[in-house]
């Protein structure tokens, strides 16, 4: 082992010891997961010297990868199980799929930005990581064909859930994600009942909100 890949070994103990730990993330899985897949990796070139710092790194287009304790603790209130399918939202550079492929049985990937899913496809090859599909398209409209899934991650904000993803759902399954309405932000994960989302609060958070969903401003004559 070199000494860099020994040095971002130590930064991701670190991370996890001082991040992740103590933002009450007890999953196993959700800390295994964190302390195996190499960050640094899916992070982009010139960011990999910042990629175990307690902040969102900017992927360009307005998009940004989570901070490494807001995705934790999303992870962690899904509580995924090894037998389940999961939906993941917005993928970026594939740094969420792989951790949710250490926890699912499968993992669909769906990012709508060419380079990025691109990138995130080889990455994840790269890596060994086999249990995920990448799909291009519209974030809004998740990807039916895989439907229904037990757990959706979208890895970012939105300010409404388009009705296509709500579908998507399993009954009695989860979705997280940060929620931005009324003037607040907070990471909020929903549970699917007799075909509704039932919203409920996990932990304060803010991120860039995704392509797609956004609420249109009301027209006013």
């Amino acid at each position: 082992m070199d000494s860099k890949m020994t040095d971002f070994t130590r930064q991701r103990i670190t991370m996890v010891d001082t991040q992740i730990r103590p933002s009450d993330v007890t999953s196993h899985s959700v800390i295994g997961a964190m302390l195996e897949v190499p960050r640094e990796a899916f992070v982009p070139p010139d960011m990999r010297e910042i990629a175990y710092a307690g902040a969102e790194l900017p992927l360009g287009g307005g998009r940004a990868m989570l901070e490494p304790r807001s995705l934790a603790k999303l992870l962690d209130g899904l509580a995924i199980r090894p037998a389940e399918m999961v939906l993941h939202v917005g993928c970026g550079l594939g740094y969420g799929t792989a951790l949710l492929a250490r926890m699912a049985e499968f993992v669909v990937a769906l990012e709508e930005d060419e380079a990025l899913a691109g990138e995130a496809e080889s990455l994840l090859a790269e890596h060994g990581v086999d249990n995920v599909a990448v799909v291009r398209g519209p974030l809004r409209e998740g990807v039916a064909r895989h439907a229904p899934y037990d757990a959706i991650l979208i890895e970012g904000a939105i300010e409404e859930l388009p009705g296509a993803l709500a579908d998507q759902l399993r009954e009695g399954g989860r979705i997280a994600t940060i929620l931005s309405e009324g003037g607040t932000t907070a990471a909020r994960i929903g549970h699917k009942s007799n075909g509704r989302i039932f919203w409920r609060f996990l932990f304060d958070a803010a991120a860039p909100v995704l392509p797609g969903f956004a609420v249109e401003p009301a027209f006013a004559l």
